[in-house]
């Protein structure tokens, strides 16, 4: 394989951290302005300097050639003192990513590629996940699983644990308290050495 493919592929993979870091910072500046959010923080491949690893792309994985991980989405925490306004945080995430993304200054990453993993702030104990669909129920299959929908907007994953790294790496990327404001913004967070 050429080594220019591979620097294109790796390339293409930083590029895409720093778009899915971009949109951190579109959706942290729109949900800073709902009082019951205490904290929020990414996590995930976004939050971390990306790693090589052989890709699940045939053509890599076939010569066992590694490249930088791929982030294949966005993993937001964010810690509410109430659940009451999910539809409206929901709302303000697509209408904000849409916003930044016309006006140039955003990414083209839409509101379903942004898990937002959503915590009580005085016990980190795990609620759910803000859904994406736009009316709740939807009645879609994921909207079967039972305590899907019960509080609007908190969508239910059959079988979902939040692993601790989930937290770990949360932690070591603070981007907002209610306390200080905007600690600092995603694309500042470390990048591969």
């Amino acid at each position: 394989m050429r080594l220019s493919k591979i620097d294109e592929e790796n390339q293409r993979q930083l590029t895409r951290q720093r778009e899915f870091r971009a949109a951190a910072d579109v959706i942290v500046s729109a949900f800073v302005a709902f009082s019951e959010v205490a904290a929020i923080a990414a996590s995930g491949s976004v939050a971390v300097p990306l790693w090589k690893e052989v890709p699940r792309f045939r053509e890599f994985r076939r010569e066992g050639i590694e490249v930088w991980h791929e982030c294949g989405d966005l993993d937001l925490v964010v810690w509410l003192d109430s659940l009451d306004r999910l539809g409206e945080m929901r709302r303000t995430r697509e209408l904000a990513l849409r916003a930044a993304f016309e006006a140039g200054t955003g990414p083209s990453i839409t509101g379903h590629q942004a898990d937002v993993f959503l915590l009580e702030p005085t016990s980190d104990r795990y609620l759910g996940r803000l859904c994406s669909y736009n009316e709740c129920p939807k009645g879609k299959r994921d909207c079967l699983v039972p305590g899907c929908g019960a509080i609007a907007f908190n969508k239910v994953v059959a079988g979902f644990v939040p692993r601790a790294d989930l937290l770990a790496a949360a932690r070591q990327s603070k981007l907002y308290e209610r306390k200080t404001g905007i600690l600092k913004s995603a694309l500042d967070l470390p990048g591969p050495q």
